[in-house]
């Protein structure tokens, strides 16, 4: 009976062993496999992010906005997205209280198509069919607005947009005014010009808005200390920056140019210049005068020059003497014979 309880003893030990054995055989080949798995799980959300994030890029660069600052009477171009193939190209173009106008290009039939555009200073730069840039010439302040171009490819569809911003320099002056205050203003700029002093007073700025868009701002400053004999005003503006002096003693505004003792100390040279010129042409006249008067007395006339017709016919001839004293002396011959026919 022991024997037999100990054989079936190893035999349950034994089991158990082969047991045990293939479980952990078992658990290793599951091991590799859910790391792979999990490897697997891994390798794929990174994939997944990395097309997420070329998706995000090929939208940024399917999107293009940006700014865009012009200067009133010149011009510009406006390119749109530089793609070389293109079955449709069209421009977009959002004005102020105007209707959207639309301008389109088709390559497969070569065809251009307007909507709503009646502002001819708005074109196609170039042949849409080689370059799909827009033009304005010249720019106005009306056209300040959203500019957007769309081009359908194969690959997909492409924006890019403009905010067109059109602007304006304003004019500048600096004047005294009577209370003694100093009044630098800015007259329809786009957009609104700011204004600073040197040296910096009491100053109360102002603006006035214009249905055109522009601005009209003015600062009127004083200064309480009575040492400040000169002020300056700066105009700074998208365009450019804008300095005026004024000397509040005299109210004589100087820029950048001659200032005001030099414009008379030009216009003293060129008086004194004027009076020399005038001296010299009357002393010049007055001499040719004495001369022509001087020859006048020193030449002599002479009678016959004077009278030639009485001279001619005081002067006696010769010849008509004779000839009339032969005429006589043959009249007087004749009535001699005639009377001497009557007495025979």
């Amino acid at each position: 009976m022991l024997c037999t309880w100990k054989t079936s003893d190893l035999q349950l030990l034994l089991i158990l062993t082969v047991f045990l054995v293939a479980e952990r055989i078992s658990a290793r080949v599951e091991d590799p496999i859910s790391n792979s798995t999990q490897q697997m799980g891994k390798n794929n959300d990174s994939l997944a992010l990395s097309m997420v994030g070329k998706q995000n890029d090929s939208k940024r660069l399917a999107e293009v906005n940006s700014s865009q600052p012009v200067r009133v009477d010149t011009k510009i171009v406006l390119s749109c997205h530089p793609i070389p193939t293109s079955v449709l190209v069209t421009w977009e173009i959002i004005l102020r209280d105007k209707p959207l106008c639309t301008k389109a290009y088709r390559s497969d039939n070569n065809v251009t198509k307007e909507v709503n555009c009646t502002d001819k200073r708005i074109t196609w730069a170039f042949r849409p069919d080689q370059n799909s840039s827009l033009l304005i010439d010249p720019v106005a302040i009306t056209h300040d607005g959203y500019y957007r171009c769309l081009k359908a490819t194969p690959d997909g569809n492409f924006h890019r947009g403009y905010n067109l911003q059109v602007l304006v320099a304003p004019e500048v002056t600096l004047f005294r005014s009577n209370n003694g205050t100093a009044v630098c203003k800015a007259v329809a700029g786009k957009p609104a010009a700011r204004i600073s002093w040197i040296p910096e007073g009491y100053c109360v700025p102002k603006q006035e808005i214009w249905g055109n868009g522009t601005v009209t701002v003015w600062s009127t400053c004083h200064w309480a200390d009575s040492n400040v004999s000169t002020v300056s005003c700066s105009v700074s503006h998208p365009t450019g920056i804008r300095n005026l002096t004024i000397e509040l003693s005299q109210g004589a505004p100087k820029s950048d140019g001659i200032s005001m003792p030099h414009v008379i100390l030009f216009i003293f040279i060129i008086l004194i210049m004027l009076a020399i010129v005038g001296s010299i042409w009357l002393l010049k006249i007055s001499g040719c005068r004495k001369c022509k008067l001087k020859k006048i007395e020193g030449t002599p006339v002479e009678e016959d020059e004077m009278q030639p017709y009485a001279s001619y016919t005081e002067k006696k001839n010769p010849l008509y003497d004779t000839l009339k004293t032969v005429k006589t002396s043959q009249v007087l011959q004749s009535e001699v014979d005639g009377t001497d026919l009557h007495t025979f």
